[in-house]
């Protein structure tokens, strides 16, 4: 039994989606495993998503997109994840925290100098905010910028980054003094090879193998006048924006964790098996169709022009936990064999579990709501 996506999605969502089920089931399946095992998603498959358009959707064909609403966004990485949870965050970061903050942020200049060769897949982009002291609290960042008279000049670490060992542009967020708390932080973009940016380590990680996870160094890095993105003092509101929206994409990653592991589950449930199999297939089948509905409300919102951060933080809550709850009780289905190395059971009990940690904790999520629902208090 294979859980479709909803009928409510509208049809150019319904074709990227078929589409992107139908490589998923051709190239992700297949490697799956690999790529948890050796940590690492092949270059072809990269050059794949990126013919099949999936690295530009959510950017128009003005710069090189392929179009496509944040519900065809969220359709098509739902399938991703449910191939390769790998493969679908790397997808997500690029397409969501890089890739749309410069659409709409960049000047001409810097769309068509960065934007275009993201939309084309010709780059992975990254996204630089996180620090070893400054994770939830981003305006406590200590990295630190200069400005001069040829630009400005950047030091400082940043921690736990998705795709920067192969990306083409990484955003990075720095402040000129840290006493200035969010006013003092501005966005600037730093393209692979400049002097002084270095990938100090590469994390090995529970879940999420193959998606890149680094310790980046930036020591005297020189940027141009032109690498700022958005206003001096706006790199904070550059960041939340793209979060928001990057929410809603790491939301469906989970989702399609979450399905894969409904999947495998029920592959693993007979109509004769005990009851409490049943009502655990029942359950997880209630949690998936609930968190499907939050991430493609919150991806509707989003293409109707209206406030959706709120939506995000709850599509994202919930399909992290579904996708942890799934996954969990997959395990327990499947018995010990479920726990054995190279069980998909396990691959995705694994993935699972980092959901709730990526793109703001499941405790920052909670906070953002109870801040939306005090300020708010008839919503």
């Amino acid at each position: 039994m294979r859980v479709a996506v909803s009928l409510g999605t509208p049809d150019s969502a319904s074709e990227w989606q078929k589409k992107a089920a139908e490589f998923v089931d051709r190239v992700v399946v297949p490697a799956a495993e690999t790529i948890d095992r050796a940590d690492r998603v092949p270059e072809e498959i990269v050059r794949q998503l990126a013919s099949e358009g999936f690295l530009g959707l959510g950017i128009s064909h003005e710069w090189g997109g392929t179009g496509g609403s944040s519900l065809a966004t969220v359709a098509v990485l739902e399938e991703l994840a449910r191939g390769s949870a790998a493969i679908a965050v790397e997808v997500a970061v690029h397409t969501s925290v890089c890739a749309r903050p410069i659409l709409e942020w960049g000047t001409s200049a810097q769309k068509e100098g960065y934007l275009r060769p993201l939309a084309r897949g010709e780059q992975l982009g990254a996204f630089g905010l996180t620090e070893p002291g400054a994770g939830s609290d981003a305006a406590g960042l200590r990295t630190r910028y200069v400005r001069g008279p040829d630009g400005f000049v950047l030091n400082g670490t940043k921690m736990f980054i998705s795709n920067a060992v192969t990306a083409g542009v990484i955003l990075v967020f720095a402040t000129r003094d840290p006493g200035l708390g969010h006013r003092g932080v501005s966005a600037f973009i730093v393209p692979h090879g400049t002097g002084g940016f270095s990938v100090a380590q590469r994390m090995d990680k529970l879940g999420l193998r193959g998606s890149e996870t680094t310790e980046l160094v930036l020591d005297g890095v020189r940027l141009p006048p032109d690498a700022m993105l958005g206003p001096e003092g706006r790199g904070l509101a550059v960041a939340f924006q793209g979060l928001a929206g990057g929410r809603v994409g790491i939301a469906a990653c989970a989702l399609g964790v979450a399905r894969a592991a409904f999947e495998e589950m029920r592959a693993n449930v007979r109509a004769d098996d005990a009851e409490w199999k049943r009502s655990v297939l029942a359950r997880a089948y209630v949690d998936l169709v609930a968190a499907r509905s939050l991430v493609e409300r919150a991806a509707a919102l989003r293409d109707s022009g209206a406030p959706f951060a709120t939506e995000a933080s709850v599509a994202k809550l919930v399909a992290s936990r579904a996708a942890v709850s799934i996954a969990c009780a997959g395990v327990n289905v499947a018995g010990v064999g479920g726990t054995r190395s190279g069980a998909v059971a396990e691959r995705l009990f694994r993935d699972a579990r980092v959901f709730p940690l990526v793109e703001g904790t499941t405790e920052i999520q909670e906070l953002i709501l109870a801040r939306a629902l005090l300020d708010a208090p008839n919503q």
